[in-house]
């Protein structure tokens, strides 16, 4: 897939230096008046400067080894993996974010207002950023709008050269991935609470219904059931599960002689609305508004055990290896894994400044799992996993609500203004 765009570069470095004096004639120490924007001295006696990370012997012993430590297979996350999820078990490395303090070196982490508008006049010397992004890894290659409201799904159906996002402001748009044009936009009348494809199905949830549309026939078909807004949906054990408003997980099947979606289960045990879904170990892992997480048997279709460790709204799950990620508005992302008993614990609890909204992870350009997290301060951060060491940082004007995964190292963010298509830059051959 090649969206139209080209390989821009869109980070800059921006390092500031200053003329006034040198850093052995100074205080070593950043001046705090420069950081805020507003030093008036000439010369000034501090640093208008970041000072660097600590490097070689003394970094070593401040990151514990010097290297963040990884699991055996570090092949990381790959599309089916994702979906199908780890296989639980107890024999599992208890190094979350043991190593996590290699630090993305950077000046000020906010998006320069008078850049966005087109009229900075520091260009260069700008203490704040030029750039939608922060960090080398990746590089944005299109920023494509036309949706009136935030971006909540983005798919991409298999065999397809179109892509396809839905938005609160109740549209679903088709794009030409080849060309980054919008080729047509249908109204649903309702807002798009969620989006996924599974083959050539693309799954839309709105209120009080699951729309279903075959991509290669151009079948539509309307599942009813849902009660309120569907703001979750997932695929697995070839049931199609929504999660809905008023706490119930739905269940349909494909019937091939009908040729339509038949409902199949009703799982209920949430109080409130179930807003993240993800299948693994021949699981259904569900996160509710009620701030907990239910395990569900794939099989049985019963409520194996509930997790009630999170203090808010458990908003994304992710599956990796034999582990489960949960990220909720409580401001923590929490890694949890089988004990001997089978029942799940938490491992390593990351914690971030900000309310949590979404999890995605993929390989990067050297095939190390890389974990993807929104955040309700207008971000993304990118992680090395299992380290949490700090690798990137994404910025949008709006909460980013969607993040998706794309082939041939493509990833797309979206958010109030649409959405953006990114690529991990080439991994440099090693001599």
């Amino acid at each position: 897939m090649d969206l139209d765009g080209g390989n821009r570069r869109v980070f800059n470095r921006l390092g500031g230096s200053s003329t006034a004096a040198p850093d052995s004639s100074r205080n070593q120490k950043v001046c705090y008046h420069w950081r805020a924007g507003k030093c008036s001295r000439f010369p000034c006696p501090f640093l208008h400067r970041e000072l660097p990370h600590p490097s070689g012997p003394a970094a070593a012993t401040a990151n514990g080894s010097g290297a963040p430590k990884r699991f055996a297979d570090d092949s990381g996350f790959s599309g089916p993996a994702l979906r199908r999820g780890p296989n639980f078990n107890n024999n599992h490395n208890n190094s979350w974010g043991r190593m996590g303090a290699n630090k993305v070196v950077r000046k000020t982490e906010k998006v320069c207002n008078y850049w966005v508008q087109g009229n900075c006049n520091y260009g260069d010397k700008c203490r704040f950023l030029h750039s939608w992004s922060l960090g080398e890894c990746f590089t944005l290659l299109n920023h494509l709008d036309g949706h009136q409201k935030v971006v909540t799904g983005i798919a991409l159906p298999a065999g397809m050269d179109k892509l396809y996002t839905g938005s609160k402001d109740e549209t679903v748009r088709a794009w030409d991935t080849n060309t980054g044009q919008c080729m047509g936009a249908i109204n649903l009348g309702g807002e798009v609470g969620c989006m996924i494809s599974e083959g050539p199905w693309l799954f839309v949830g709105i209120p009080n219904v699951v729309k279903a549309w075959n991509t290669q026939t151009n079948q539509e078909l309307s599942l009813s059931g849902p009660v309120g807004q569907v703001y979750t949906m997932v695929v697995g054990n070839d049931l199609l599960f929504a999660g809905t408003q008023d706490g119930t997980i739905l269940a349909w099947k494909f019937n091939a002689v009908t040729n339509n979606f038949e409902p199949a289960a009703s799982l209920k045990g949430h109080t409130l609305a179930v807003v993240s879904l993800v299948v693994g170990a021949n699981r259904l892992y569900s996160g509710s508004m009620d701030h907990s997480i239910k395990a569900w048997s794939l099989e049985t279709l019963q409520c194996l055990q509930t997790l009630t460790e999170h203090t808010n709204v458990v908003m994304s799950l992710l599956c990796w290896e034999q582990f489960l990620l949960s990220c909720s508005l409580d401001q923590t992302i929490k890694v949890w894994v089988a004990t001997e008993s089978g029942n799940l614990e938490v491992t390593y609890s990351h914690k971030e400044e900000h309310g949590l909204l979404n999890l995605r992870g993929m390989p990067d350009s050297e095939s190390k799992p890389v974990l993807m997290c929104s955040c309700n301060d207008n971000s993304v951060r990118l992680y090395d996993l299992p380290s949490f060491s700090e690798k990137g940082k994404i910025f949008a004007k709006q909460e980013i609500r969607a993040i998706e995964v794309g082939p041939g190292g493509l990833f797309f963010t979206g958010d109030g203004t649409g959405f953006r298509v990114w690529k991990w830059a080439e991994a440099v051959p090693k001599p």
